[in-house]
């Protein structure tokens, strides 16, 4: 029952119909705009994640791009995160930053969790230095997404907040 959303009193004469979450239908929205990814010209909004066409995120707006970039957040605000394994296998970092690879059966969905990296394509730790939470501070220095192999099934009606962060070409279809 994300963002505050439940059972509703529809007739008020005790009809009850459930309503699925919002990052629950922003989420379904990603997918399906990453799914219809066309050229088409430049849009000046940046900021909606329900922007059409895949791309009108970035400024100016690319064409080749295959992935909208989000993160989501968990009902007590924090950012939710995964794992990764670097490609070496020597780093199992962690990631606040997806992308929606399908979703199924209501509102479950498999994610992408995607390697955030600075200005010069190293990887970003986001961890503080006790390991225990997200660094805001790190948070600033992505520029920029890498696909990682890792991927996790979750329940989109668990989060309360979808951030859509950027359109990207990871060459996933490549």
């Amino acid at each position: 029952m994300g963002c505050g959303r439940g059972n509703n009193d529809v007739g008020g004469a005790g009809e009850h119909h459930h309503s699925r979450g919002c990052v629950c239908e922003v989420v379904r929205a990603i997918l399906e705009i990453q799914n219809a990814a066309v050229q088409d010209e430049c849009n000046r909004c940046t900021t909606n994640c329900f922007l059409e066409p895949l791309g009108g995120i970035v400024s100016p707006a690319r064409s080749n791009v295959d992935t909208r970039v989000f993160t989501l957040l968990n009902k007590d605000g924090s950012p939710f995160f995964a794992t990764f394994n670097t490609p070496n296998g020597s780093c199992h970092c962690v990631s606040i930053y997806f992308r929606v690879e399908d979703v199924f059966d209501g509102c479950c969905a498999t994610l992408r969790v995607l390697v955030p990296q600075d200005d010069n394509g190293h990887t970003v730790d986001l961890l503080n230095d006790y390991g225990t939470a997200i660094d805001f501070r790190q948070v600033c220095k992505v520029t920029q997404f890498e696909a990682s192999d890792s991927c996790i099934t979750v329940d989109l009606d668990c989060f309360c907040a979808v951030q859509c962060i950027d359109d990207v070409d990871l060459g996933i279809c490549d």
